[in-house]
């Protein structure tokens, strides 16, 4: 049935105040004004080089832009709205394959007919010209460990670092596409899930090595006709069981950041672990605040114990889709609007490839949690998302489940007044400890004008989120690291001192022959294999 007047009007409540006291204006305070005791949170809007990232089909809707994903007016516009509203960053996700279970194996139908994740682009190329046309946002590139050698990665990391002043974040992940591994490894299987990221912690391993070990701070001189002293340059001599990496680093150092953020996403026994070594700042699903306390307590009693890593060293962040109106009742009917375009085929490829469980093996209206495997009942258990109106006690079968997909994907969709949406993210941040949330959106880019607008003021309002991006004395602004863990400490946009990176920094003053000894110990650096759990 084709959507009423009432319900296409997303902008209905635009400029005028709701039942939630929503207004299109916010008073914007200088950082300093804000002597609110709230924990403040981190935004970031989560995007993806295709259309309908996690709501398939909705590129269909006459408001959704997302089809325009591979211009560059796209990325330079989204950009400009979300340093518009404060946001700290832009994530960028990605996949190396189309998702190819469902019906499957190998049948990417489903997937190219309704465009979900397919096609892409890839996630690097649109940082420079967003950059260009913003001065705060940070942004989160995703990189797989097996799509390209990390020598090749780290030069592209690198370089992005320096355009941007130190404002680029690495997504680590380990590949789980089968699609993706057969066309990137000469048609082989993924590799199983242990090797996985035990290539992936040699491959950290070498672009720490790459970008703290190979070149001194002061290496650039540009003074007496000498550019860089070779003196202050050395071969990193990497050679381990998947790589080896003899030579130098191609690129100077970037002193803002010195090394990019480092992210991950895993959250499997090997992906905790990962995290609770490298990670800056970890990305979690979960669709309730106790499901995700529970993973942020457990990455951190991992990072604590066995890495020495304290309280406050990680930032966690969760994904959420928010439908916000004037009031409930036309948040829930822009909501179920946004259903009506959605893919219910498309929807059952992502949840296939998202989970490795083709769901087309049970029936269409089958109580799946009755008649599945255990691997999907364990992942229905905490499946607890539904839309307006729906009873608490219904059965999840393939068409709800797909049915659930098609806004908000593999997260929770936060519907209502921004008054109630910015309740329920305070509940979630006081129920789980969370540091702050990755925002996608249904419609793009309606989504995020709608958080800009509308959410981020009333978040603001109640000191959760900052009133304008922070400055350094000189009125330069915060590097990536800095916007998560403050400039007041002593070079504050290098990793914290527990971070496994720290020590490999070739710092002003240290010479070669006077290093030898800790070098050749830095350059040894095993680091824990994922059975060590």
């Amino acid at each position: 049935m084709a959507p009423t007047q009432s319900q296409t009007n997303g902008k209905a409540f635009d400029g005028k105040k709701g039942n939630s006291g929503l207004n299109s204006t916010a008073t914007i305070k200088s950082p300093a004004d804000n002597t609110s005791s709230q924990k403040q949170i981190k935004l970031f809007a989560f995007e993806m080089g295709c259309s309908g990232l996690q709501a398939p089909g909705l590129w269909k809707h006459p408001r959704d832009k997302s089809r325009q994903f591979n211009t560059i007016e796209y990325w330079t516009s989204l950009s400009k709205l979300l340093e518009r509203g404060k946001f700290n960053g832009l994530f960028i996700a990605d996949v190396l394959g189309p998702y190819d279970v469902y019906n499957g194996p190998g049948n990417y139908t489903a997937a190219a007919s309704s465009g979900a994740q397919l096609p892409t682009i890839e996630p690097s190329t649109v940082i420079s010209a967003s950059a260009a046309v913003t001065e705060n946002l940070a942004f989160g590139i995703t990189f797989a460990t097996i799509s390209e050698h990390p020598y090749h990665l780290a030069r592209r990391l690198a370089s992005l670092d320096h355009l941007t002043q130190g404002r680029i974040g690495w997504n680590v992940v380990s590949s789980y596409l089968d699609s993706a591994s057969r066309n990137l490894l000469n048609g082989q299987d993924l590799p199983l899930h242990h090797e996985r990221y035990e290539r992936a912690e040699e491959y950290i391993n070498v672009i720490y090595k790459l970008f703290l070990s190979s070149w001194s701070d002061d290496a650039v001189e540009l003074k007496d006709g000498v550019f860089a002293n070779p003196e202050k340059i050395r071969e990193i001599a990497h050679d381990d069981k998947w790589f080896k990496v003899p030579g130098i680093f191609v690129a100077e150092p970037n002193l803002k950041q010195r090394l990019p953020v480092i992210i991950q996403a895993g959250t499997s026994s090997a992906g905790k672990l990962f995290a609770a070594q490298h990670a800056e700042v970890v990305f979690i699903t979960q669709f309730s605040p106790e499901a995700l306390g529970k993973q942020i307590k457990d990455i951190k009693k991992i990072a604590r114990e066995k890495f020495g890593r304290p309280e406050g060293s990680i930032k966690f962040l969760q994904l959420i889709t928010p439908v916000i109106g004037a009031t409930q009742e036309e948040a829930d009917a822009k909501y179920k609007e946004y259903q009506s375009y959605g893919d219910i085929e498309g929807a059952q490829a992502l949840f296939s490839g998202w989970t490795g469980i083709d769901i087309s093996q049970y029936g269409y209206g089958e109580d799946i949690t009755a008649v599945g495997t255990n691997a999907v009942k364990s992942f229905l258990e905490l499946w607890n998302k539904k839309a307006p109106g729906e009873s608490e006690e219904v059965r999840k079968t393939r068409e709800h489940i797909a049915k659930q997909i098609t806004v908000g994907g593999l997260g929770p969709v936060f519907h209502g007044t921004a008054e109630s949406v910015a309740d329920e993210i305070q509940r979630w941040v006081d129920i789980s400890g969370v540091d702050g949330f990755n925002v996608t959106y249904a419609v793009q880019p309606e989504t995020f004008e709608d958080v800009v607008d509308y959410l981020i003021p009333e978040l603001q309002k109640r000191g959760l989120v900052w009133d304008d991006y922070p400055r350094h004395a000189d009125g330069s602004p915060l590097t990536f690291r800095e916007q998560l863990f403050g400039a007041e400490r002593k070079d504050a946009g290098f990793v914290l001192e527990s971070h496994p990176a720290y020590n490999l920094r070739w710092r002003a003053g240290e010479t070669e022959m006077s290093l030898k000894g800790e070098w050749k110990r830095r350059g040894n650096l095993k680091l824990v294999r994922t059975n060590a759990l």
